[in-house]
């Protein structure tokens, strides 16, 4: 632990419990932001997996909100004072789908601060558990990686370029994604990191060329991929983000079996260059 993660030792270990009823109409929402109109959400239907994000969602009063549109941070979040905020990355476990219609708790936990030096300046990562409840029972873990950083030089537009042949196998879908996508993304989430929907804060106060696509709406359409074509049970799913994507250009999501057993699915968003942009993977077993 550096000096500068000391400072923030006392926010190691601090909790925070949310409580949801888990309506049916934020499911019903989403599907249709994803434009899924096979799949049949009633109460009592299982949740799909990470659409616990449309749920326990922030409620920080509107005078609490920051410049960027985050809650201000020295509440559950420490007071860390690098303005640039991301989601960089998780891990889950399923144990048992969360059911609609019928209470739900999130229990988040602070479990560690590190404060490093990269190439773009100064970081803060802060590793926060979540543990879903219903009826008495444990139905998700998700450890998520949160991302604090020093402004940086402005980004370049991305290029665009053939994308690489597709591995034997493969699953891929072509995302054009637009300002509606991403407002969408924000409303269902409630979520006013400005990024994502104010295009001359995008770029003039943070150096991004243009809006940023949520990188759980990108694990989110990655794990769609996964449930519309496997038509498996994912019991594992863990993500990374690499590089931004934005609504400038497409991207393509892979989804590709692996070699290393058996259910085991390895998941990549590729930007309009080709290169990664964010990486998962997924271990998913027939439905019983």
């Amino acid at each position: 632990m550096t000096d500068a993660s000391a400072d923030y030792a006392g926010w190691i270990g601090r909790q925070e419990s949310t409580d949801d009823e888990l309506g049916l109409e934020p499911a019903l929402a989403a599907a249709a932001m994803l434009d899924d109109t096979s799949t049949a959400f009633a109460r009592g239907s299982a949740l799909p997996p990470l659409w616990q994000w449309f749920y326990f969602l922030p409620r920080a009063p509107q005078a609490l909100l920051g410049v960027d549109g985050h809650p201000q941070r020295g509440g559950f979040m420490p007071p860390i004072p690098y303005p640039r905020r991301m989601f960089a990355g998780a891990r889950m476990r399923f144990h048992s789908p969360l059911l609609i219609g019928q209470p739900a708790r999130r229990e988040a936990v602070i479990r560690d601060i590190q404060v490093k030096s990269g190439r773009s300046g100064a970081l803060a990562f802060v590793s926060v558990l979540c543990s879903f409840y219903q009826n008495g029972r444990l139905c998700i873990e998700e450890e998520q990686d949160i991302v604090f950083r020093e402004p940086g030089p402005a980004l370049a537009c991305p290029r665009v370029l053939e994308w690489p042949a597709l591995p034997e196998g493969a699953i891929a879908r072509i995302v054009a994604p637009d300002e509606k996508l991403l407002f969408r993304f924000s409303a269902l989430t409630f979520n006013a990191h400005r990024i994502h929907y104010d295009r001359p804060y995008a770029i003039g106060e943070e150096g991004y060329p243009g809006l940023v696509v949520h990188g759980p709406l990108t694990a989110i359409l990655l794990m769609e991929l996964v449930r519309q074509n496997q038509g498996q049970r994912v019991q594992e799913f863990s993500f990374r983000g690499v590089a931004p994507l934005f609504d400038l250009a497409p991207f393509r999501l892979v989804c590709t079996t692996t070699e290393a057993g058996e259910g085991q699915l390895s998941l990549e968003a590729q930007g309009p260059d080709g290169a990664t942009a964010l990486s998962g993977k997924a271990q998913v077993t027939p439905v019983r």
